[in-house]
C-alpha cells in the first residue's frame, strides 16, 4: 500500500536530515498531497511514461509521480535530499527501482539514464525559465509537462504579443512548445510559505521552429529586441545588425542599415519587440545570414 507525504512528516524528515529550506536554492517544499495529485493529473501522466523532475526536494511530488509513471528521474542538487529520497519512497510503499535520483545541478545536466517523456516540477524561482528552456532544448523526447512557477513567471511564459508580460521567455519557449496556463496554487501548500503567488504552466511539444543554427541566431535577435523594451526595433537591433555587417564583407556595413534590413524582412522598423511573434524574429534573423 502506497501513500503520499503529509505536512508534519515533511517537517520531521527535514529536521532529521538537517535541512533548513533556503531562499538561495529556491526551496519551498509542497506539503499538500492533493495539489501533487492535481499537478500529475494536469500533466496527463501515463503508466508507460518516464517522468523527469527537477528539484524534488523532500519528495512530495515525486511520490505522486511514482503512483503512475513507469519510472521517475529526479534531479536534486542537495546531496542530503538526494540520499533521503529513495528511503522516503520505500517507506511509503513504492518500488525504489522505479526511482532514479541524480545529484547534480539541473542547469548542467546533459544526459539522463532513460529518455524522459514528461517533465513535472516545482521549479526553483531563481532558475525557473532557464532550466525549463534548457530541458526543452536538451531532451527532445520530453513531449509534454507541467511546471509550477512564480505567477509572474507563468504570466511571462504564456503571454501573447502586445501584452505587458510578453517578453523574451514568451517567445523563446514557443520555439519548442505550446504553453498554456493551468491554474494557480495557494501559498499555504508550501513550506516555508513564500511571499509570492505560484501558478501552473502546461506545455505540449511541437517540432522545433528551425535548426540549431537558426535558433541561436534568432535568440540573439530576441535578446537584443527585449534588452531595452521601449526602443523601436531599428534602435534595439542596431548594434547586433552592425556586428553582423562587419562579419559579412560581401555586403558591407552600408547594405546592412538596421532600417533597411528590418524592412527587408517584412517587419516595420518602428515597432517594438513586444509586437512580434517568433516567426517575425526568425525573418529578421534570416536577413543577417550572408
Amino acid at each position: 500500500m502506497t501513500s503520499l507525504l503529509g505536512a508534519a512528516e515533511i517537517r520531521d524528515i527535514a529536521a532529521r536530515i538537517g535541512v533548513n529550506p533556503t531562499k538561495k536554492l529556491g526551496q519551498n517544499f509542497v506539503v499538500d498531497a492533493n495539489t501533487c495529485r492535481r499537478i500529475v493529473k494536469i500533466a496527463d501522466l501515463q503508466s508507460d511514461d518516464v517522468a523527469v523532475e527537477i528539484g524534488p526536494g523532500l519528495g512530495s511530488l515525486t511520490l505522486a509521480m511514482l503512483e503512475i509513471a513507469c519510472s521517475v528521474i529526479a534531479i536534486e542538487i542537495d546531496d542530503r535530499l538526494s540520499q533521503q529520497l529513495p528511503l522516503t519512497a520505500e517507506v511509503h510503499g513504492f518500488d525504489s527501482t522505479k526511482l532514479m535520483v541524480i545529484c547534480e545541478d539541473a542547469m548542467t545536466t546533459v544526459a539522463l539514464p532513460l529518455q524522459p517523456t514528461v517533465l513535472i516540477a516545482n521549479l526553483p524561482y531563481n532558475i525557473s525559465v532557464p532550466v525549463l528552456l534548457r530541458f526543452l532544448e536538451k531532451f527532445p523526447t520530453i513531449r509534454s509537462g507541467v511546471v509550477m512557477v512564480q505567477s509572474e513567471v507563468a504570466d511571462r511564459l504564456v503571454a501573447k504579443p502586445g501584452t505587458k508580460s510578453y517578453g523574451s521567455p514568451s517567445v523563446k519557449a514557443t520555439w519548442w512548445a505550446d504553453l498554456t496556463g493551468a491554474g494557480s496554487v495557494g501559498r499555504s501548500i508550501f513550506w516555508p510559505v513564500p511571499n509570492v503567488d505560484s501558478s501552473l504552466v502546461r506545455f505540449v511539444r511541437h517540432d522545433p521552429a528551425g535548426t540549431e543554427t537558426d535558433r541561436l541566431l534568432t535568440f540573439s535577435v530576441i535578446d537584443a529586441a527585449f534588452a531595452q523594451r521601449r526602443k523601436m526595433l531599428r534602435s534595439a537591433l542596431a548594434e547586433l545588425i552592425h556586428a553582423h555587417a562587419h562579419r559579412n564583407e560581401e555586403n558591407g556595413p552600408e547594405g546592412w542599415s538596421p532600417e533597411t534590413l528590418i524592412a527587408a524582412a517584412g517587419i516595420d522598423p518602428t515597432v517594438r519587440g513586444e509586437a512580434l511573434l517568433l516567426g517575425d524574429f526568425m525573418k529578421i534573423a534570416n536577413t543577417l545570414t550572408p
